[in-house]
């Protein structure tokens, strides 16, 4: 019966690995999200990630359009919160030449990009209310307008838009469109913070340490049980980005093929979650504002670069300048 078992296991090791390979893990947690993409990558349906900073929403994006009937073409990606507000609508529906001050020449957007194919709208939740009502006609009347163009666009385009924030609160707060919310929530996905799935932590160091050995062009062939346990025992705000940076970082300071520790930030002992016991106190923007200050802190105000508040959070610089503007920060607030 056990040998039964372990075979149907293997097996589902090697199915997950044919049709999900760059996602890794074997906990139930992982088990249900995929059962989940399965279930609607085949399908048309728009799809809505949701989790925490450095989950893996990518990836997932990427599965879902790997095994779609759209894998043939390109999936087409663009981060909202990467690009200034009055480049976004020239990035999503493109413009023709001389529609504004600086357009030399005219410009497909990503929507036409992704013709016949799927775009990802990562960090949906900073795109600008005004921007908001014609990524909703796009959805809902498979047409765009470009800039300066008389007339509209036909598209065909599949959308799965991701986000780490709490949707359903923009709403009520009026940060985000009731309407776009309820067409892009049809099938949510919510993943897996990296400390509810603590048996896929060895999994992905395995992982990591491979890829990042190889990529180096380094040799790592031991890792002691305490720098494994210092792993499985940390919170992981960052989740499976700040795993790969840790690793990352502990390999380059390695001084044999052996990691004996893995340098990791401070964090409080003896807590489960940072936030637990604020979370009903504060608003989410309240929490992102303070941690993010607090980071800054003890980043002694260095925002990118190597050790820099950016790299502890798991977030592209461009990102993290983004929020700090849009937070009010101001360097008064956290010098030291």
């Amino acid at each position: 019966m056990y040998l039964a078992k372990e075979d149907i296991s293997l097996k589902e090791r090697a199915e997950t690995a044919r049709h999900y390979p760059e996602i890794i893990g074997e906990s139930t947690e992982l088990k249900n999200m995929l059962a989940l993409i399965t279930k609607v990558a085949p399908t048309e349906s728009t799809v809505l990630i949701l989790g925490e900073t450095g989950t893996g929403k990518e990836l997932v994006a990427r599965a879902i359009h790997s095994n779609s009937l759209r894998r043939a073409n390109t999936m087409i990606k663009i981060n909202c919160a990467a690009l200034p507000v009055s480049l976004i609508e020239s990035e999503l529906f493109g413009h023709e030449r001389g529609s504004f001050t600086g357009a030399t020449k005219r410009r497909i957007g990503k929507f036409e990009l992704a013709h016949n194919s799927t775009i990802f709208l990562d960090e949906i939740g900073e795109l600008p209310l005004e921007l908001q009502v014609k990524l909703l006609r796009a959805l809902q009347e498979r047409e765009i307008e470009r800039i300066g163009y008389r007339g509209t666009i036909n598209v065909n385009v599949r959308v799965i838009a991701a986000t780490n924030r709490d949707l359903e609160k923009e709403v009520e707060e009026g940060r985000f469109r009731a309407d776009l919310y309820y067409r892009l929530n049809i099938f949510p996905i919510n993943m897996p913070p990296l400390r509810d799935r603590r048996e896929d932590i060895p999994l992905l160091m395995t992982h990591f340490i491979e890829h990042l050995t190889k990529k180096m062009r380094v040799k790592i062939t031991k890792v002691s049980e305490r720098a494994v346990q210092e792993i499985m025992d940390y919170n992981w705000p960052g989740n499976i980005r700040q795993l790969e940076h840790v690793i990352e970082r502990s390999i380059l300071l390695s001084n044999d093929e052996s990691i004996r520790h893995f340098y990791l930030p401070p964090q409080k002992k003896n807590s489960i979650n940072p936030f637990e016991n604020i979370f009903i106190l504060k608003t989410l923007e309240e929490m992102e504002r303070e941690h993010i200050l607090t980071m800054l802190k003890h980043c002694k105000g260095k925002i990118g670069g190597y050790k820099g508040a950016a790299e502890y959070l798991g977030v592209p610089t461009s990102t993290l300048r983004s929020k700090i503007e849009r937070l009010g920060i101001s360097k008064r607030d956290y010098k030291i």
